[in-house]
C-alpha cells in the first residue's frame, strides 16, 4: 500500500539543503588553496562506507530522506513513510521536471562534492567515521537528473557546472559549505571558477556549518631508544677490593692506577669495589 506524504503534497519543492549562513564569497575566501592530491588508495566503499546510512538518526537512510526532501507528490511504500515509491522532481541541474518512480533510473542522489573529489582535496586526512559522515550528510546530497549526475562524475567547479544557470549559485555555495565543514581544499582554478559564478549573485549565502577537525590516523611515532645513563663516578680514588658505602652502590670509582671499579656485592653480599 502506498501512502501519500502530506508534507510535500503537490507544491513545488526546491531541492537541496538550506543555505542560511554567511555569504558564500566570505566562506570561499577561507578555504585553503592546494593542488589535487594523488587519488592513490581511493575506494568509494572502503573509504566512505558501503551503502547509505541514517545520518540524522530518524530510522530512514539518507537516500530515502533526500528523495522525500527534494521531491513533491511523494508516495511511500511503507506506513512509516520511509521508503519512497514515487515523486516529482523539479531538477535543479537541468531545470526539467521528472516524474520518478522506483527502478525508473531517472533520478540519482548526487554528492554535490563528489567523494573522489573529497578524497583528493583533504579527505585522506579524515577518519573513517568523518568520511562516512560526509558521504551521508544531507548538506552534500541532492536528488538530481541521473544523466546530469553521471555527466558530472567527480569533476570540480572548474571542470563542470550544471546546465541550469539559475542553479549555479546554489550549487557552488553548497560545495563551498561542504568543503568548509569537512576541512577540504580547493584548487586555484576551482576557486576562480567559484568566484566567477558568485559574481552574478554576491548575496548568495552558504550554509551554517561548524568545521570539523580532521581525525585521521597519524603516523606512528618512532619508538624511543632505551638510552641507559652511564653510572656516576665517585670523587677521589678507590682501592680495589675495599669495602664501599651503600650510597655508592652501582657507582664507579677510579683507582690510583687509573682503572675503574664498580661498587657491587661480593659472594657474601658485601659491597666492595670490584671489576
Amino acid at each position: 500500500m502506498q501512502v501519500e506524504r502530506v508534507a510535500t503534497s503537490s507544491k513545488k519543492v526546491k531541492p537541496g539543503a538550506k543555505l542560511n549562513g554567511p555569504k558564500a564569497t566570505a566562506m570561499l575566501a577561507t578555504l585553503p588553496v592546494k593542488g589535487k592530491a594523488a587519488a592513490t588508495g581511493y575506494n568509494r566503499n572502503k573509504k566512505f562506507g558501503n551503502g547509505w546510512k541514517d545520518f540524522d538518526k530518524d530510522k530512514c537512510d539518507e537516500r530515502q530522506d533526500t528523495l522525500s526532501r527534494d521531491m513533491s507528490k511523494v508516495k511511500f511504500k511503507d506506513r512509516k513513510k520511509c521508503t519512497v515509491a514515487s515523486g516529482t522532481l523539479h531538477d535543479s541541474y537541468t531545470g526539467k521536471k521528472i516524474n520518478w518512480k522506483v527502478k525508473s533510473g531517472s533520478v540519482d542522489i548526487d554528492h554535490v562534492v563528489s567523494l573522489k573529489n573529497a578524497w583528493i582535496s583533504g579527505g585522506q586526512k579524515l577518519s573513517q567515521a568523518q568520511r562516512q559522515a560526509l558521504a551521508n550528510d544531507p548538506l552534500n546530497l541532492m536528488a538530481s537528473s541521473a544523466s546530469a549526475n553521471r555527466q558530472k562524475g567527480d569533476k570540480n567547479t572548474a571542470e563542470w557546472l550544471p546546465k541550469n544557470k539559475s542553479f549555479r549559485c546554489q550549487y557552488v555555495a553548497t560545495q563551498i559549505s561542504v568543503k568548509k565543514k569537512y576541512a577540504l581544499s580547493v584548487t586555484k582554478a576551482e576557486k576562480n571558477a567559484m568566484a566567477k559564478v558568485l559574481k552574478t549573485c554576491r548575496n548568495q549565502k552558504a550554509a551554517k556549518v561548524t568545521p570539523i577537525k580532521p581525525a585521521g590516523s597519524k603516523p606512528k611515532a618512532s619508538p624511543k631508544k632505551d638510552v641507559k645513563k652511564a653510572p656516576s663516578v665517585v670523587k677521589g680514588t678507590v682501592h680495589p677490593g675495599a669495602y664501599c658505602k651503600k650510597a655508592d652502590q652501582g657507582k664507579r670509582g677510579k683507582s690510583k692506577a687509573g682503572k675503574y671499579y664498580t661498587c657491587k656485592t661480593d659472594a657474601k653480599g658485601k659491597l666492595r669495589w670490584r671489576v
